[in-house]
């Protein structure tokens, strides 16, 4: 995953609205949730949600799959899985303070 990708991703779920959503949709899994049930579950009127699912998607963290007049969200986990590692993958590998750096 590169910087651009993980930023965007990180920003959509900077909102509060956004990242109740996102984390209901993981805790649904692979099974996912139509739109009425994330506004139930969420409280948030339709006009409101369809903006934040489309934020959500349009970084690519929740996937939408059309089943006759539903539609199914996911949360895609393998970009989430890319995020969280992007985000740790420099974790406790130290810092070396060389004197140009220092400004």
């Amino acid at each position: 995953m590169n910087e651009g990708t993980a930023v965007s991703a990180l920003a959509a779920l900077g909102h509060e609205a956004r990242l109740r959503i996102f984390r209901l949709l993981v805790r649904a899994g692979h099974e996912g949730l139509n739109i009425g049930e994330i506004g139930h579950l969420v409280g948030l009127p339709a006009s409101t949600l369809a903006h934040h699912l489309r934020a959500l998607v349009d970084v690519g963290l929740v996937t939408q799959q059309r089943h006759s007049r539903q539609v199914i969200n996911r949360a895609d986990f393998d970009v989430m899985n890319g995020v969280l590692a992007f985000v740790a993958e420099e974790c406790c590998k130290g810092i070396s303070l060389v004197e140009d750096d220092v400004a």
